[in-house]
């Protein structure tokens, strides 16, 4: 199916001036695999000096798409130096474990997997070209080096993880201008900015257009920071949910405590009736999903009150968050 890809496990696969044969390197841990092949002398070094060797020795099993010293020789000079060195070590990591996936893929696994999430927490990309495979940019040179915890896939380029957090991210993209001044507004720019992973649906600034005149200029004020807080929450799911989990009918519950879903409708994806303009893209700190509506939250019934759904009909209500007026066809709710 994919020439230069799949190999046997029998077969003899040459790295660099070493001949690996299959059944040979079954019987050897992965990081015992690449130190005896010879051609990974700076992969070994990294594994080392990010404290990974005794992990990767482990019972695993592991999938490694492990970079060559010719592709560690092809970033910047003083990079691998750099990343070296002991206060370093977390980005280290967060480069090393990019290149690792959890569970044992073999080449026609890998052939299969449009993305794959990895031990970093973030995705690869993996892009079928004629008789190439791709994972990000690198090309996939030599495949299925079985391991006894796992295989390698051998590829010509150091693959390197999203290094922005979530607002850095959204700032760079240009189109989030609005969110961002609301985010910092309500006091949330800094949990963006943490360490714990989050899921962020964010909406461009021409979602934010859309609201009635007016609304967001409200919502800035001070005296409304706590709403403006519950809107946003409302666009954040605590951890990383890739689009692939959302298409599949999870259900995922946002800061604000209300539940999101994704449909497909008239063969466009949505998350609770917004559009899904763009998906799955990575930052350092979570993923970002676009969307061309901001979502609103629903409104909660009075503490304690029992919701009896009546015959339809039209209302007029004023919006909660720029006061306009605006007439509805809805089922009245009666509380009693």
């Amino acid at each position: 199916m994919i020439r230069g890809f799949m190999f046997g496990m029998a077969a003899a696969l040459v790295i660099g001036h070493n001949s690996l044969i299959a059944i040979a390197a079954a019987e050897k841990d992965i990081v015992t695999t690449a130190v005896e092949a010879g051609s990974f002398k700076t992969l070994a070094a990294a594994l080392n000096a990010a404290g990974l060797v005794e992990t990767l020795k482990g019972n695993g099993p592991f999938t490694v798409f492990a970079p060559t010293d010719e592709a560690f020789a092809k970033l910047p000079a003083g990079t691998v130096e750099t990343l070296l060195k002991p206060e370093n070590k977390s980005q280290l990591i967060a480069v090393l474990t990019y290149h690792v996936v959890a569970g044992k893929l073999m080449a026609a696994d890998v052939a299969k997997l449009g993305a794959a999430v990895t031990v970093n927490g973030q995705r690869l990309d993996v892009k079928i070209d004629g008789d190439n495979v791709r994972v990000d940019k690198a090309l996939v040179v030599k495949a299925n080096i079985e391991c006894s915890n796992g295989v390698l896939h051998v590829i010509d380029q150091v693959i390197l993880p999203a290094t922005d957090n979530i607002p850095a991210t959204a700032a760079k993209a240009g189109i989030f201008k609005t969110l961002l001044a609301a985010a910092k507004a309500a006091g949330l720019d800094d949990a963006l900015s943490g360490d714990k992973p989050l899921t962020v649906f964010a909406p461009t600034d021409d979602a934010f257009a859309k609201l009635p005149a007016g609304t967001f200029e409200n919502l800035l004020k001070p005296e409304n920071k706590e709403k403006l807080g519950t809107i946003l929450k409302y666009h954040v799911v605590s951890g990383r949910v890739f689009s692939t989990n959302l298409l599949a009918g999870t259900e995922v519950k946002t800061l604000q405590g209300g539940m999101l879903k994704a449909k497909l409708i008239d063969g466009k994806a949505t998350v609770n009736g917004a559009g899904l303009v763009s998906t799955d893209i990575d930052a350092s700190n979570g993923v970002i999903h676009v969307i061309d509506t901001v979502l609103l939250p629903p409104a909660t019934p009075a503490k304690g009150a029992q919701v009896v759904p009546q015959a339809a009909h039209q209302i007029a209500v004023s919006c909660p968050l720029s006061s306009h007026e605006m007439v509805y066809q809805t089922r009245r709710m009666h509380r009693r």
